[in-house]
């Protein structure tokens, strides 16, 4: 059993924080095959510094491990201050588990949303799979959630981070949109390598 990690401790939060945003690209729901996931690594919500790239299962179980894969053989790992993902579920329901992240990679993760998730909306589709509890026990362990009021009123999830530095973190990144700019760009990218031109909004 992993030994559980506390969280990280910004004394000060540099306005050039290395921020990772990560989305998935289009897919065709209930399909098979892969989807491609993209993260962005930006100085705050200002410069971006690299792109990194992965895939993973539609609505399989794999989201987890090839996140924490993607991350830790980066050559900018070091670097990075805090993981920023696009919800929980990728590819479909295709769910991580926030708290595996941040221990297997010893970096604080902030799960953005536009919209208060409607939890049993999810847990009844979920029971479409056989192995749904675990799904949802995924769900339910990413914990509280948070609202923020920025730009446009979000929601957010942490692991490894207060709130009080969530918060000032995502204000930072927030620079072109409701939506923290490493994930906006993350989406305009995967969209636009999946489709050939980018469309629609993180």
């Amino acid at each position: 059993m992993n030994q559980e990690i506390p969280n990280k401790k910004f004394w000060t939060i540099k306005k050039e924080i290395r921020i990772l945003g990560v989305d998935d690209g289009p897919f065709t729901p209930h399909g098979e095959g892969k989807v491609l996931i993209i993260g962005t690594i930006f100085r705050a919500g200002i410069w971006l510094d690299g792109v990194l790239s992965t895939h993973i299962t539609t609505d399989g179980d794999d989201a987890t491990n090839n996140l924490v894969g993607m991350v830790n053989q980066s050559r900018h790992r070091e670097q990075i201050g805090v993981i920023m993902l696009d919800g929980i579920t990728f590819g479909g329901f295709n769910v991580v588990d926030i708290q595996q992240i941040f221990q297997k990679t010893e970096i604080p993760v902030i799960v953005i949303m536009r919209k208060l998730p409607d939890l049993m909306k999810i847990k009844n589709a979920l029971q479409n799979f056989l192995n749904w509890e675990k799904r949802w026990e995924l769900v339910q362990k990413a914990g509280e959630i948070h609202k923020i009021h920025n730009k446009e009123p979000i929601y957010i999830q942490t692991s490894g981070i207060s709130w009080e530095d969530a918060e000032e973190i995502v204000r930072l990144a927030t620079t072109r949109s409701a939506i923290p700019e490493p994930i906006r760009v993350a989406h305009i990218i995967a969209s636009g390598v999946i489709t050939g031109d980018s469309r629609g909004s993180a």
